[in-house]
């Protein structure tokens, strides 16, 4: 293993990181006792956004790799709704993407990408970042300082 380098997502890499995004999605949903639904193509509809927001500004994904290869993802997607008093710029982070080969877990690797993405959102003049976190990465969020809010509802169209 050489030292460990973060940097942004670009172009170059968009397929290796649909490919690790498909994986985690994939991991994530089995994990549940669910199988994956026929007929999903989310490899054209991830290229499809990832590159029309990377172009816009409004997705950002930090990296982490090992010598050319690709161990960790983040992504962070921003968007905005009407403003309310905890978030009075209506701008918010929905962070996405966090994956990290299993091979190199518990090293360190996901908290480092999580603080790049989150200071992106800082910087773009987020006022939270909201998150539907997988089991796995609750005690991360937890740690980093997440809070659980349990009044989150979903209605699936």
């Amino acid at each position: 293993m050489e030292k460990i380098v973060y940097r942004k997502l670009t172009e170059a890499e968009l397929e290796i990181f649909i490919n690790m995004r498909i994986a985690q999605l994939t991991e994530e949903y089995t994990n549940t006792g669910r199988s994956i639904p026929e007929g999903v193509d989310l490899k054209t509809a991830l290229r499809d956004y990832y590159q029309r927001h990377m172009k816009e500004g409004t997705f950002v994904s930090w990296l982490a790799m090992d010598g050319d290869k690709i161990i960790g993802t983040s992504g962070m997607s921003f968007v905005e709704k009407p403003p309310y008093f905890t978030c009075p710029s209506g701008r918010l982070g929905l962070l996405s993407s966090m994956y990290t080969d299993p091979r190199y877990r518990r090293m360190g690797i996901a908290k480092e990408l999580l603080h790049r993405v989150v200071e992106e959102a800082r910087a773009y003049g987020c006022g939270s970042v909201h998150i539907t976190a997988s089991n796995m990465g609750v005690k991360l969020y937890t740690a980093y300082g997440f809070k659980h809010n349990g009044n989150f509802m979903q209605y699936d169209l």
